[in-house]
């Protein structure tokens, strides 16, 4: 079976609203990493999030669905081949919209995570941004709120340090692209975003919600 992000590998690899921007800087401080701390990358995708870890010394396990994204570990977020407690800090970024089964990936990030879990996921704004994201890649499953986030990582046995937001903005032709959207869908997927596109509709924006959670001592 012909899995779409092989395809898609190198155009998120080389994309600049994932390589670059303070919300990866805020991702990367809240993972506190240094030498001797053991990071997971959940659905690592381009990898720009493992790279900038090791760089400061974090030692990274990256794991991702796809073959073509070259993670270390193929394997899907819901089934995580690690022993429980196996990581200092678990990391998932701008990708949690596209689990399967949210609530059982966020508790195999729980269990391989002996401290922390750090989340950065598109916030949900509406149905008509679900449905223009769906209609650009039918990949994507869902966007959650802070509230959502909170529940799930409660209920895995987490409790929230930090939240952050950070406001994207996409270049439209560039972010249709990645995902091959073209035609009447691209047209209807612009015409879904309209109340979040630019005036000139060269651009829209959509909202990050980033969150620290560290493992409940109680």
């Amino acid at each position: 079976m012909n899995n779409p992000w092989d395809n898609r590998a190198e155009a998120y690899r080389s994309s600049v609203t994932h390589a670059t921007d303070a919300d990866l800087d805020i991702v990367v401080e809240m993972c506190n990493p240094h030498g001797g701390v053991k990071a997971l990358d959940v659905a690592t995708g381009g990898g720009h999030v493992a790279r900038r870890l090791r760089v400061l010394g974090a030692e990274v396990v990256t794991t991702d669905a796809s073959p073509g994204m070259k993670p270390d570990i193929v394997c899907r977020a819901e089934e995580l081949p690690f022993a429980d407690g196996s990581f200092d800090v678990v990391v998932s970024r701008i990708a949690p919209h596209h689990f399967d089964d949210i609530g059982k990936a966020i508790g195999e990030m729980a269990r391989v995570a002996s401290r922390t879990i750090v989340i950065e996921d598109t916030q949900y704004t509406s149905e008509e941004v679900e449905a223009a994201e769906k209609l650009r890649d039918p990949t994507h499953v869902r966007s959650y709120s802070e509230e959502e986030w909170r529940e799930l990582l409660e209920s895995a046995a987490f409790e929230i340090e930090r939240v952050e937001y950070f406001r994207k903005t996409h270049d439209f032709e560039d972010w249709l692209a990645r995902c091959d959207c073209t035609g009447e869908d691209a047209e209807r997927v612009r015409e879904l975003l309209a109340p979040w596109s630019s005036d000139d509709g060269g651009t829209w924006s959509d909202v990050k919600v980033i969150l620290k959670a560290r493992k409940s001592q109680k």
